[in-house]
């Protein structure tokens, strides 16, 4: 199971931000969480080795963004939750759209993501009301349609995109669960795609394997828990 990165200890949550010194590097920054032995892992620490995603994408020939997220989810830097994943969802559909025939400058486009979704901090699903992964599947939308605060449609799709995702990711509520939250949002994109962008990502069925590291997993209420079978709580 899969909770502090230090001690394996449950994280616990604040009411209000407080000074953390990072376990790992030693920087003090605010935040609400901890573990209940009182490490704390800054979101640097938390994320070092993504930028090897840049490189898997590069490489990548796949026109399927769960295909590509999932092998994302299997590199040595992520983790089962994280804020990693605000930046894995976009990186994935980025990818995905390019080898499909997306008019988009992949290399230009994935450090963009990289830089966009490392400032959407872990915990925002709680504290935000906008889970990250669901951010990152607006901020896909907003590269490919090269939507700024001054654009028309490009903004409104962006918009409309994340207001899909989290939508999807209400639906099922809690608590968080940001395998689960990364699958919806990249189903949700699929869709959201084929309907306004005329480019056809393809998808596949999604069957989690992560629930034995999950403390907080839901179980059958999850849409991926091995097709809702006796395997599962």
């Amino acid at each position: 199971m899969e909770e502090c990165l230090i001690c394996h200890a449950p994280l616990e949550y604040l009411e209000t931000d407080t000074i953390m010194e990072c376990s790992i590097c030693h920087k003090r920054e605010s935040s609400k969480t901890r573990c209940v032995n009182g490490h704390y892992v800054c979101n640097e620490c938390h994320t070092a080795g993504m930028d090897s995603i840049i490189g898997l994408c590069l490489a990548e020939k796949s026109k399927n963004p769960v295909e590509i997220l999932e092998k994302m989810m299997a590199l040595p830097f992520c983790h089962m939750h994280g804020p990693e994943h605000h930046v894995m969802v976009g990186s994935a559909l980025l990818t995905a759209y390019s080898n499909a025939g997306g008019n988009v400058d992949l290399p230009s486009a994935l450090a963009e993501m990289m830089n966009r979704g490392q400032s959407v901090p872990g915990g925002a699903c709680g504290f935000w009301g906008a889970c990250g992964a669901g951010i990152s599947s607006g901020m896909f939308v907003s590269i490919i349609s090269k939507s700024t605060p001054l654009t028309v449609e490009p903004f409104a799709f962006s918009h409309k995109m994340t207001a899909k995702s989290l939508s999807a990711i209400g639906d099922i509520g809690g608590p968080r669960c940001c395998k689960r939250d990364s699958f919806l949002s990249i189903l949700s994109a699929v869709d959201f795609v084929r309907e306004h962008f005329g480019i056809e990502l393809e998808k596949s069925e999604i069957i989690c394997h992560y629930s034995a590291r999950n403390n907080q997993c839901i179980g059958k209420r999850c849409p991926f828990s091995k097709k809702r079978d006796q395997n599962i709580r």
